[in-house]
């Protein structure tokens, strides 16, 4: 089953760093594991502008569940003023932060997905420590700093169901095409501690299965 040529066209619209092949491939991973594990939410990692969460939102909508969008929306560290990947448009003229929650909650209402999309602004960290509600499917695509990518992969992964989906972005094996952290703090650690299993690889989207 494919993503709706139209909520596709939603997500590409929104600004964003997931290409599409990858975001096709997130979208099946997603009604993969909502078929799976029937009734058990999905969540999101890192949701910027509402991009992947526009691809997770229609597979939760095929899945009858909800996918939960975790970020603080101050953006990343790559994301900061003086970074490659800033953008002033999304800065907050009173506060001088970046602030990308208005331009989320207009991609996810543009995409008529207010009712498979839960916001949850917050640190990740923080929310993890709270969060007690086992999970269909994990994206993380949060902060690429060691100590983020740790603190996302410590606080998350132990809510994954037996059966259930883990899908990481920026996965860069070759330290040529990218930034580390996200393949050492998170898909490493979740292969050799015997938990998760490698499912496919498409650019740098990695799914993994949770087994144990």
């Amino acid at each position: 089953m494919t993503i709706d040529q139209v909520l596709r066209a939603h997500a590409l619209a929104a600004t964003g760093f997931m290409p599409p092949d990858e975001g096709d491939a997130l979208y099946e991973a997603a009604v993969a594991a909502g078929a799976m594990l029937p009734g058990l939410a999905f969540l999101e990692v890192g949701s910027y502008c509402g991009r992947s969460t526009v691809w997770l939102g229609g597979a939760a909508r095929v899945a009858s569940t909800v996918v939960f969008a975790v970020d603080h929306h101050r953006g990343s560290e790559e994301n900061q003023a003086g970074w490659e990947h800033h953008d002033t448009l999304v800065v907050d003229p009173r506060t001088g932060k970046m602030d990308t929650l208005p331009s989320f909650r207009r991609t996810i209402h543009d995409a008529g997905l207010e009712r498979e999309v839960v916001a949850v602004v917050g640190e990740s960290p923080v929310v993890a420590r709270a969060w007690q509600t086992p999970l269909s499917m994990l994206f993380i695509d949060g902060g690429h700093g060691e100590e983020p990518a740790r603190l996302d992969y410590e606080g998350w992964t132990p809510h994954v169901a037996i059966g259930g989906t883990l899908a990481i972005h920026d996965v860069f094996p070759d330290p040529a095409d990218g930034g580390r952290p996200p393949y050492e703090q998170i898909f490493v650690p979740a292969v050799e501690s015997g938990r998760f299993t490698p499912v496919s690889a498409l650019g740098s989207l990695r799914i993994l299965r949770c087994v144990a």
